[in-house]
């Protein structure tokens, strides 16, 4: 691939390789990263640091977990300096980590246990996105739904305190949530769905709709606990999206086992499907299981696609008005990308003054993945955001606040400075980001020249 061509070019190159993130975590003894400088998911706000003794020519490896009075913590601090991909979305990760332990899931392995933010940190994150005219955010992590069980609190305490900061207009969404965490929350979960300014969208993986699969997967719930989940939202919060992940040809997964999945998706009809062909994970269990004959995969992956394309879940939608939130432009750059309340992609004129504003449209067309909206006539755009968006590639974060302007441009000096004299010390030095689960997909952030 062009990111692996890319990486052993720099090392034939003799620079300096700098490997950051969960899969470097998860298997630091690789053949590939002897000799190389290594971040783990948890310091890197200690990049400059490495890169620094990296270009001295010493080899620095942090892996490990930071704590608090022996408590794990969520992960690297939140008010950390970084450049939003795009100015008008801010995403927060919630927690690290998990509490289950999937047979198939390389993730435990490089995340560990769950550890969660404290609730008043995300808040100051939610409100200084909102300072920087932000007008939506993105809740994530490996599960949501877990929030909380580490330090005493859960997922609908965390939400109910961030829909206080969120101005009129501006919409939350959150992330992946496994069954088991939101059945005991389901009450509180509706009605945060149905709350204005959060969109009534949830992704709740089920993986396999068959009870035997799902316990070689450990995925600790049945079938009967996802279709609770999906059924009692869809009852108490109208028109809720509900999006899921399955894995077609797990071991062991028999014929009957994947007509029960093919049954689940023709009934719920999931608006928003990820079909994943079953691939071992060097290291996890289910790679020592017996496995599917791949052209077995291949034949279910196939088919289930196919289910998936033959319906149309948006047809019902043409000739509604709906109020949705203009955040992005499509990759044709011939609309804007806006969402509705249940987080359905619409498109809309691409006219300047919608960027970033929440506005009234009449639905007149429908796609397998996205409606078209042409603005109502006796509408005028809302602006949800308290303050102007950051200029794209501009810096966010609390430490540009409580610094001051003084303060930032000291901190992106000594950044500099670090950098420059590393450069100077040698002519070349290559950071590598490796976000991904495979060798192929090794991504580089920063090249220094």
């Amino acid at each position: 691939s062009i990111a692996s061509d890319h990486f052993i070019k720099a090392q034939e190159q003799q620079k300096k390789v700098v490997v950051a993130g969960c899969v470097p975590q998860a298997q630091p003894r690789m053949d590939y990263l002897k000799g190389l400088s290594i971040i783990g998911v948890q310091q890197i706000d200690r990049v400059v640091e490495v890169v620094d003794e990296a270009v001295k020519g010493h080899s620095v490896r942090l892996l490990g977990q930071k704590k608090d009075g022996g408590r794990r913590l969520g992960g690297a601090r939140l008010d950390l300096p970084k450049i939003r991909k795009n100015p008008l979305i801010e995403i927060i990760s919630i927690n690290t980590g998990c509490l289950n332990a999937c047979t198939y899931c390389k993730t435990k392995h490089a995340r560990g246990d769950l550890a969660s933010y404290p609730i008043e940190e995300l808040a100051e994150r939610a409100r200084q996105s909102f300072q920087e005219g932000v007008c939506e955010i993105w809740l994530t992590s490996e599960d949501t739904g877990a929030y909380g069980r580490d330090i005493g609190t859960d997922l609908p305490t965390l939400l109910w305190r961030l829909v206080e900061e969120i101005p009129e207009g501006a919409m939350l969404r959150l992330g992946m949530t496994n069954p088991p965490y939101i059945l005991e929350h389901l009450e509180e979960m509706a009605k945060i769905l149905n709350h204005p300014r959060v969109y009534a969208f949830l992704h709740v993986p089920v993986q396999s709709a068959s009870d035997s699969v799902l316990m070689d997967m450990k995925r600790e719930y049945c079938i009967d606990d996802f279709r609770r989940v999906v059924d009692f939202l869809k009852e108490r919060v109208p028109g809720v999206t509900i999006a899921t992940d399955i894995i077609c040809g797990f071991p062991g997964e028999t014929e009957e086992d994947f007509q029960a999945t093919v049954d689940l998706v023709k009934c719920y009809r999931f608006p928003s499907l990820f079909i994943n062909q079953f691939y071992p994970r060097p290291g996890t269990p289910a790679a020592k299981m017996e496995q599917v004959p791949a052209h077995v995969k291949k034949q279910r992956t196939k088919e289930l696609s196919q289910l998936f394309h033959s319906y149309n879940p948006y047809d019902h939608k043409v000739g509604e008005r709906q109020n949705v939130l203009v955040t992005e432009e499509s990759f044709d750059a011939q609309y804007y990308v806006a969402h509705n309340k249940f987080y359905e992609q619409v498109l809309v004129p691409k006219r300047s003054e919608f960027k970033g504003k929440m506005i009234e449209v009449d639905i007149y067309e429908a796609g397998k993945h996205f409606l078209k909206g042409r603005p109502a006539e006796d509408s005028k755009p809302f602006t949800p955001s308290i303050a102007a968006p950051l200029e794209k590639g501009a810096v966010s974060g609390l430490i540009a606040v409580r610094l001051g302007i003084i303060g930032v441009l000291h901190y992106w000096l000594v950044v500099t400075l670090t950098l420059l004299i590393g450069v100077a010390r040698i002519k070349k030095c290559f950071v590598e980001f490796h976000t991904n689960f495979s060798f192929s997909h090794l991504k580089y952030l920063l090249t220094l020249s």
